[in-house]
C-alpha cells in the first residue's frame, strides 16, 4: 500500500505545480478529483478468485466483498468461471491480480490454460498475501503427464494443506451425513483474527483431514475441527490456521466454506479479521454486525 500511495503522489506532483495557473474552480476540481483518487489508492484491493462445482462460492464471496467495500473502506473485485461454476478452463480477468493487494481463492480442480496460471504465479512470487477457502486444498486436477500437473499441489505451496485431494496425504472428509464443532486453539485465543469469534461454534462442513503431516512445518492452528456424526473413525483435525509461504506471502487457510457456513457470525468475523491479518491491517475494533450471507448448498435449480 505504501508503495502504491508514493507512486501515486509522484505521479500527481506534476500536476500540482500548474495548479497556480488555474482559475479558482480549476483548482477546486482537480482538487477534488485528487481527493478522490488518493482515497481510492489508500484503500486495499482484495480479489477473490472462484470456481468450484459444489459449494457457490460465486455466490457467496460477492456478498462478502460488498460488505468489504460497504464497511470495511476496500476495493474488491470477484472473479468467476465461464460461462458458469461447472466450467473448469476459463476464469477471466486474472490480470488483476497484477494490482491486488491480496487475493482469496475458492477453487475445485480447475484445469486453466498457462496463461491464466501465468498471473497466480505471478502473484505468488511477488510475496503478497493469499486467503484460501475449503476445497482451495484441491485446486487444479491436472492429469498425469501434463506440464501444468505441479498446480495439483498448489494448497500445498500457497497455504501448507495437503497437496492435493487424495494421495500419500490422504486429504479425505468424514461424510456429506456429518457436521463439524469448532474450537479455538487454547494457544491462539489471543490471535487477533480471532477477535469476537466464540470459543466454540458449530458448522455445517464436514471435517477435512489433514493431519497428521499438515498444516504444513511452521504453520499456526487457530482452530480445531471435531467431526459430528462421521462415517468413518476420525481425529480432531485443524480447520483453520496461518503460514508464511516460501515466497514469504501471508497465508490464512480454512478447511471451512460450506455455503452455510457464511452464516455464522463467529465464521463471518474470522474472515473478516483474516482479512484485515492478511493485509497487516488492525482487524476491526468495531464489529459491523452479522452479514445476510443465505446461500443454498449445492447450486439447487
Amino acid at each position: 500500500m505504501k508503495t502504491k500511495r508514493r507512486a501515486f503522489l509522484q505521479q500527481t506532483s506534476g500536476l500540482l505545480g500548474f495548479s497556480g495557473l488555474l482559475s479558482l474552480t480549476g483548482n477546486e476540481v482537480l482538487a477534488s478529483h485528487l481527493t478522490a483518487l488518493s482515497a481510492r489508492a489508500d484503500k486495499p484491493y482484495v480479489v477473490f478468485v472462484t470456481g468450484d462445482h459444489e459449494y457457490s462460492s460465486e455466490l457467496t464471496l460477492p456478498l462478502l466483498a460488498a460488505e468489504l467495500e460497504k464497511n470495511y473502506g476496500m476495493r474488491t473485485k470477484v472473479l468467476k468461471s465461464v460461462p458458469d461454476y461447472t466450467s473448469e478452463k476459463d476464469i477471466p480477468g486474472l490480470e488483476s491480480l497484477r494490482e491486488a493487494d491480496l487475493a482469496v481463492f475458492y477453487l475445485r480442480w480447475r484445469l486453466l490454460p498457462q496463461e491464466q496460471l501465468n498471473y497466480i504465479d505471478e502473484y505468488l512470487k511477488s510475496g503478497k498475501p493469499v486467503i484460501g477457502f475449503r476445497t482451495t486444498t484441491h485446486a487444479f486436477n491436472y492429469p498425469n503427464g501434463d506440464p501444468r500437473q505441479r498446480w495439483n499441489a498448489f494448497g500445498e505451496f500457497a497455504f501448507g494443506s495437503p497437496p492435493g485431494w487424495g494421495g500419500a496425504a490422504k486429504h479425505t472428509h468424514y461424510g456429506h451425513n456429518s457436521t463439524t464443532d469448532v474450537t479455538i486453539v487454547p494457544e491462539a485465543a489471543k490471535n487477533p483474527i480471532l477477535n469476537g469469534v466464540e470459543p466454540s461454534f458449530h458448522v455445517a462442513s464436514w471435517l477435512y483431514r489433514v493431519k497428521p503431516d499438515y498444516p504444513a512445518a511452521g504453520s499456526t492452528p487457530l482452530l480445531m475441527g471435531k467431526s459430528v456424526n462421521p462415517d468413518k473413525a476420525a481425529v480432531d483435525n485443524p480447520v483453520a490456521w496461518t503460514w508464511k509461504n516460501q515466497w514469504g506471502g501471508r497465508a490464512f487457510m480454512t478447511t471451512m466454506g460450506h455455503p452455510e457456513d457464511f452464516q455464522i457470525e463467529s465464521f463471518q468475523r474470522l474472515v473478516v479479521n483474516s482479512i484485515h491479518w492478511a493485509l497487516n491491517k488492525p482487524v476491526p475494533k468495531k464489529w459491523k454486525g452479522k452479514m445476510d450471507i443465505n446461500v443454498p448448498y449445492g447450486h439447487p435449480k
